[in-house]
């Protein structure tokens, strides 16, 4: 039974990250990466597919290997910061509309520190 929550997570997370190709600002390399992490759980023959994916797989094993984020994926988190920011300060009152910036700010730091994938 735990298992199958598993594959139903990751094929959750893996929607979100096809999904994630195509919307603006909706991450794809994360999803696919926690994808991975689930369908290792739960279905190992996905996650090996996950893996051996040519457009994925060097995300995912600079993740596993080193903890390291591309600095394409980073300068992509730091656009799309950017835009929520601008949203926040533009469509939400103060002092809410500083939460994107804290968030951001925060989120940012942490992908920053992390080594080039």
């Amino acid at each position: 039974m735990i298992r199958l929550g598993y594959m139903i997570l990751g094929a959750i997370s893996l929607v979100l990250g096809v999904v994630g190709t195509v919307v603006p600002l909706l991450p794809t390399v994360p999803f696919v990466i926690l994808a991975a992490f689930l369908f290792a759980r739960g279905h190992p023959g996905v996650e090996r597919w996950l893996v051996e994916h040519p457009r994925f797989g060097p995300h995912i094993v600079a993740w596993r290997t080193r903890r390291a984020i591309s600095r394409r994926g980073k300068k992509a988190a730091t656009a799309a910061f950017a835009f929520s920011i601008t949203l926040g300060f533009l469509l939400l009152d103060f002092p809410w509309s500083f939460l994107p910036l804290a968030a951001s700010l925060v989120a940012g730091s942490w992908i920053w520190t992390r080594p080039d994938g």
